[in-house]
């Protein structure tokens, strides 16, 4: 079973062509040296909006053979915690190859669910996808939709997923927006408070006041999850990579989405 685009030439270009002439102007050069990193954040909007910033993070990290990623459930199908069943996932660029064996020891925590439904329509993870392979060497993925759970329990799958991948020489990859549809000076004022979280690794804060405020980080649950495995693979601190919004392509600063990459080190 193999999990087919389902928003390419929308999110970003279908044609194979077309997707690496974006990425390569979208990305520019390479630095000489990367960063190894245990977790990264990035977005997932359309390649136009949030492509940059998306570049900014993958182009400076190493990207080993074995990927985690962490997605949002916009679509409300699936389980809480969806692994996906199929054997692979087909980008314009070629298939990546799902990680069985990691799934196998995913798939003890009692909450995580191997199945398709949260996959199929889910854009979240599969803009990642590109990137993945662009900046890879054919590394295995193992694509993960998390639903809303409660801090407690997001919290202990993240100590779970961490002590899996503690041999396993894995990057965990946090699919997130941050603020939603407001002005881009209210955004910036609230994801300022998530962002400090993050760097400090404080997923207690990240949780609490993405719900106090009402701040409309999509992925804050994936997020919380993502760092507390970060930390029990030795990460000690978050940096910012880029923060930006959708504004700066379509002009419009009243209601943006926001977008931020970050790496965990």
């Amino acid at each position: 079973m193999v999990r087919k685009p389902a928003v390419a030439g929308l999110f970003y270009p279908s044609d194979r062509k077309e997707l690496k002439e974006l990425i390569n102007t979208l990305c520019g050069e390479e630095p000489a040296e990367k960063l190894e990193v245990k977790a990264i954040l990035v977005p997932h909007a359309g390649y136009i909006y949030s492509g940059r910033t998306a570049c900014d993070v993958y182009k400076r990290v190493v990207i080993p053979k074995r990927i985690v990623l962490l997605g949002t459930n916009h679509t409300g199908r699936g389980e809480p915690i969806s692994v996906y069943s199929g054997e692979a996932w087909e980008t314009p660029f070629g298939f990546l190859e799902i990680d069985r064996d990691l799934r196998e020891k995913i798939l003890d925590y009692p909450l995580v669910q191997a199945e398709e439904s949260a996959h199929v329509y889910e854009h979240s993870l599969e803009v990642q996808m590109p990137f993945l392979q662009r900046y890879g060497k054919n590394p295995k993925i193992l694509p993960m939709v998390i639903s809303h759970l409660n801090y407690e329990t997001a919290k202990e799958f993240g100590n779970f997923l961490g002590k899996v991948l503690v041999n396993e020489n894995a990057l965990v990859v946090i699919s997130s927006d941050m603020s939603h549809y407001i002005d881009a000076q209210e955004a910036k004022l609230k994801d300022d408070m998530l962002i400090s979280a993050m760097e400090r690794l404080a997923t207690d804060e990240l949780y609490y006041k993405a719900i106090q405020y009402g701040i409309t980080m999509c992925g804050f649950v994936p997020a919380v999850v993502g760092i507390e495995a970060a930390k029990v693979l030795g990460a000690k601190r978050g940096l910012v990579i880029d923060y930006s919004n959708s504004g700066e392509t379509t002009g419009d600063f009243t209601k943006v989405v926001a977008y931020l990459g970050m790496v965990f080190i």
